[in-house]
């Protein structure tokens, strides 16, 4: 009976580290075959792409259509941001010098320099005019720039006229108590001549006429245009000078069509004059011209100045600085530094920093400039306060969006980036092969039509052969269809099986890409 059970319990022993043994064999096998098949698994859904052209993703591992390079894997995101976003490390954070700064909203400010010219005050620039027609017998004014006082004889004039008139006085005088109202008339006429009551008595008690009269300055100033010259013959109201009174002139100061905005009348004015080293000056802006000057494309800012002493010069060069704060206005906008911003002519962009799941990236955003204020511009749309920006090494963040195919300053939209579920998801029957003729000529064109067909969302390899004008195409079928892929190849000019290309992208196409428009498919 012992024994037995001694058989019994020996037997059960046996069973039990048998299968013991089994586990831990035939266990470890189905782990590492699950582990195997889960590697398979991630090597078949690789994405492989090309350094030098991230447009290009293909399902297996191979050379790229473009360039002949090796393909490598594409990283995948698996980090829950944005697919469009660029993902950064710290370390590479550190090497590039990438700032960022937090937007938020305040007073607009801005220093406008300004360049001008002293003038003269238009209000006192006067024309000396004669009185008296006939030949000037003799100058007293020579030269521009000499000095006028008012009631100084400038010029002296022979008239025949007012002989004539000096002798119709005389006569008349002889007869005034016969006749009292031709002797008024003939003193009224010698008036009318700016003749004064003082000389025409002088002419009466001489008892012959004068044969010359003097012209006096109506005015007192420096003259700026000598017009006529010993000898000639001026005729009643012709101008014989110009002449400027230079106690007081104007500084006009260019405004460029930019800056118009930020200058205002009545707005103060700090500037300094060339000529005079050391010394600042302030003024009010009285008038700004409503008129842009045509040719400069400059409005003016008029300043009135005092110049009692004569240190100033017409034609004196002025620089001046007009600070304008926005901050009296109560008006609170958004500026970001010039440095934060990437042109590309037809828009503006940003990098917008986020952190999700402890890892930094950054994401392109369009903005809209307003005006500019030096070293800063207003957004008017596509920031708001809190955001946070690169401001130092933007183009660094956008080279490694362009490498990774991502939206960037020259990639308007991404190039069909993956977030990294996507290969998870689909299934090997979902992917169809074909082909189909393209026109073309050379390898130009070889990479406008790959371009175009990579251009659909869903496509995964493009191929397009020079010498056979065909193009292998591997794409999703649940994304896109074979029409889809012709009608794109279409728009960039290229006639396809069952399309004709779009024939105003033809005429754009450079010269040895251009193939008999109107061949037929069939007869290339």
């Amino acid at each position: 009976m012992i024994t037995t059970y001694k058989k019994t319990a020996k037997t059960i022993g046996i069973l039990l580290i048998g299968l013991l043994l089994g586990w831990v064999i035939f266990g470890d096998n189905n782990s590492e075959k699950d582990s195997h098949d889960h590697k398979t698994e991630q090597i078949e859904n690789t994405i492989w792409t090309c350094s030098m052209h991230p447009q290009i993703k293909q399902p297996e591992a191979g050379k790229c259509p473009l360039c002949g390079m090796d393909l490598i894997p594409l990283e995948t995101n698996n980090s829950g941001a944005d697919p469009n976003a660029i993902v950064m490390s710290e370390n590479a954070l550190k090497l590039a010098n990438i700032q960022t700064m937090v937007v938020g909203a305040g007073a607009v400010s801005k220093e406008i320099r300004l360049n001008g010219k002293i003038q003269f005050d238009e209000r006192k620039t006067f024309a000396q005019t004669t009185h008296i027609p006939g030949r000037i017998e003799r100058l007293t004014i020579n030269f521009t720039g000499e000095k006028v006082s008012k009631g100084q004889t400038i010029a002296v004039v022979y008239s025949p006229e007012i002989v004539t008139a000096q002798d119709e006085l005389l006569q008349a005088y002889s007869i005034k108590n016969l006749q009292p109202a031709l002797f008024e008339a003939a003193k009224q006429k010698l008036r009318n001549w700016k003749i004064s009551d003082n000389t025409i008595s002088r002419i009466i008690s001489s008892g012959k006429p004068f044969q010359q009269f003097p012209i006096t300055a109506d005015v007192s100033g420096i003259v700026i245009t000598k017009k006529v010259n010993l000898g000639d013959y001026v005729e009643r109201g012709m101008s014989l000078y110009e002449i400027a009174d230079v106690s007081s002139l104007w500084v006009l100061f260019d405004v460029y069509e930019s800056d118009l905005k930020w200058v205002k009348v009545d707005d103060k004015v700090n500037y300094s004059i060339a000529s005079l080293p050391g010394e600042t000056f302030e003024g009010i802006i009285s008038f700004l011209d409503p008129i842009i000057n045509s040719q400069t494309r400059v409005s003016t800012a008029r300043v009135e100045v005092e110049n009692t002493k004569g240190f100033l010069k017409p034609e004196m060069f002025v620089n001046g600085v007009l600070k304008n704060d926005s901050s009296a206005t109560q008006s609170k906008e958004i500026i970001i530094p010039k440095s934060a911003i990437m042109w590309t002519g037809e828009r503006s962009i940003v990098y917008i920093k986020n952190i999700i799941d402890s890892k930094i990236s950054f994401q392109l955003k369009e903005v809209i400039l307003g005006t500019s204020t030096g070293d800063s511009y207003v957004i008017k749309d596509g920031l708001a306060s809190g955001e946070e920006i690169v401001i130092n090494g933007t183009f660094t963040v956008d080279a490694a969006a362009q490498l990774a195919g991502k939206p960037s300053m020259m990639n308007k939209t991404s190039e069909k980036v993956m977030s990294g579920h996507e290969n998870h998801t689909m299934d090997k029957s979902q992917l169809t092969t074909l082909t189909f003729g393209v026109r073309g000529n050379c390898t130009m064109c070889k990479e406008t039509i790959e371009k175009a067909a990579y251009s659909i969302d869903g496509l995964l390899k493009a191929n397009w052969d020079v010498d056979k004008k065909k193009i292998e195409v591997t794409f999703n079928s649940k994304k896109t269809s074979e029409m889809e892929i012709q009608k794109a190849i279409a728009s960039s000019g290229y006639d396809t099986e069952k399309i004709n290309g779009d024939i105003n992208a033809y005429n754009k196409l450079p010269s040895c890409c251009l193939y008999d428009h109107k061949m037929k498919m069939n007869q290339q």
